[in-house]
């Protein structure tokens, strides 16, 4: 194998861990995007919960009976599913970070960009 060939494997093989790394990490901002999103939606229905017990001498829990049984079905639902999208994305970083560990032990250079 001549030595122009030699370093056109090697560069494609850098090209290639680059283009591995790159999509690594934009999937880990996808999945910080989608805990993002998590927190603020697991937010939402504690927010709802302060506004109703701030008010709560403004009305009979009796008679808004028919109202405060779904939405607190709803804030149970979006608490679920805010715990769901947050537990899914730092899974789901965690197996990135170990990917780019993985790859940052066979490339040398790769190391040294990102430590």
């Amino acid at each position: 194998m001549a030595a122009a060939d030699k370093s056109e494997v090697t560069a494609a093989l850098d090209t290639g861990t680059f283009n591995e790394v790159q999509l690594l990490l934009a999937e880990k901002r996808t999945s910080l995007s989608a805990m993002r999103t998590g927190i603020a939606v697991f937010a939402f229905p504690l927010s709802v919960l302060s506004v109703l017990i701030a008010t709560s001498k403004s009305y009979e829990v009796h008679a808004v009976m028919h109202w405060l049984v779904p939405l607190l079905l709803l804030n149970i639902g979006l608490v679920a599913l805010g715990i769901y999208l947050v537990t899914r994305a730092v899974m789901r970083i965690h197996r990135y970070d170990r990917l780019l560990d993985e790859l940052k032990r066979k490339n040398k250079r790769l190391a040294e960009l990102l430590y």
